[in-house]
């Protein structure tokens, strides 16, 4: 029977980059009381504002909460969005060495309006063009230094296509990670979904896996995806094929073993950042056990608890692991 105490004691041991679009989530919250005498729109008069860690950043934050030492590598702007951004990664003690400053982009910053509870509008401010040339190679040479400096045990890939995992991002990364023996995993998107040849892990969900394959499934089952996994390594070469499928659970393939694990019954209130916690949680998991199967159940099982909760949120340590002990043992 696995000690799932001793497996979650041993997430400290390990040392984790996640690599990606990082991003500021800003949230205003208001009441409506009137439309605006100047346009037919509702005047929002503001009561409160909240910031959140996004995009690559809450799969760090994740990392951070199962208690793995955890390390952000990408490129934001010289602003006062970054300055803040930079602040509560280091208020939630995750490590920003190896964050670029570049006068060429800015930060990230989502702000959602909401009144009632409900999201009125979103605002944008973003580039999402590839990086240049300069903060292409002094990004990939931020990644030398801390695979060579820190000696992680994995190195996590999380795209939202805002322009910071180029290509030769992508294969650069790949390619130093495998000559030093470091795990690597991904969270795709469709735009870079077969630049990511020869990771370990690649972790889409149902719907990237059909805008990247061009597909229309109506059926899934075991065998609809395994043809799935085929396809994908036939250009990857990867190791894992670790697909989420929504409220039907998760699927796995991996050489010759494969499953679909089904999800456990919740009271879903938002699904949100679930995704984030499911690849940080695959991605210590296997690091520590190299059990695909295990790792699948315990992915699983961490996706459906932070869909209990609104908005986004990183995953409970402990409360991973009393339902662990629950539903596994």
């Amino acid at each position: 029977m696995e000690d799932f105490k001793k497996l979650f004691d041993s997430f400290s041991k390990l040392k984790v980059g996640v690599i990606g679009d990082v991003m500021l989530d800003t949230y205003m919250w208001g009441g409506v009381e009137r439309i605006s005498p100047e346009a037919p729109v509702p005047v929002v008069s503001l009561h409160k504002k909240d910031y959140r860690i996004g995009g690559a950043g809450n799969v760090a934050l994740n990392v951070q909460s199962l208690g793995a030492v955890t390390f952000v590598l990408s490129v934001i702007g010289q602003d006062e969005d970054g300055d803040k951004l930079a602040q509560m990664f280091m208020a939630n003690n995750i490590l920003t060495n190896y964050i670029l400053r570049s006068s060429d982009r800015i930060t990230t910053n989502k702000t959602r309006i909401i009144s009632r509870n409900q999201q009125m509008m979103r605002l944008d401010a973003e580039i999402t063009h590839d990086l240049n040339e300069v903060d292409t190679v002094n990004l990939i040479d931020k990644v030398k230094a801390f695979i060579s400096k820190e000696k992680p045990d994995v190195v996590i890939f999380e795209d939202y296509n805002k322009g910071i995992l180029t290509q030769k991002v992508i294969h650069d990364v790949i390619a130093l990670c495998k000559k030093s023996g470091v795990l690597t995993a991904v969270d795709p998107k469709r735009k870079n979904f077969f630049s990511y040849r020869g990771v370990d892990i690649f972790k889409p969900n149902l719907k990237e896996v059909k805008e990247g394959l061009n597909l229309l499934l109506v059926d899934v089952n075991k065998g609809v995806l395994g043809n799935i996994h085929r396809e994908i390594a036939a250009v990857l070469r990867h190791a894992i094929s670790f697909i989420t499928l929504s409220d039907k659970g998760v699927f796995y393939q991996h050489n010759g073993q494969s499953a679909i694990i089904e999800s456990h019954l919740r009271n879903i209130a938002d699904v949100s950042g679930a995704g984030d916690t499911v690849i940080a949680v695959a991605s210590l998991v296997y690091a520590v056990t190299k059990n695909v199967h295990l790792m699948a159940e315990i992915a699983n099982i961490a996706g459906g608890l932070v869909c209990e909760e609104v908005g986004t949120v990183a995953i409970n340590k402990q409360k991973l692991l009393n339902e662990c002990e629950v539903l596994l043992s």
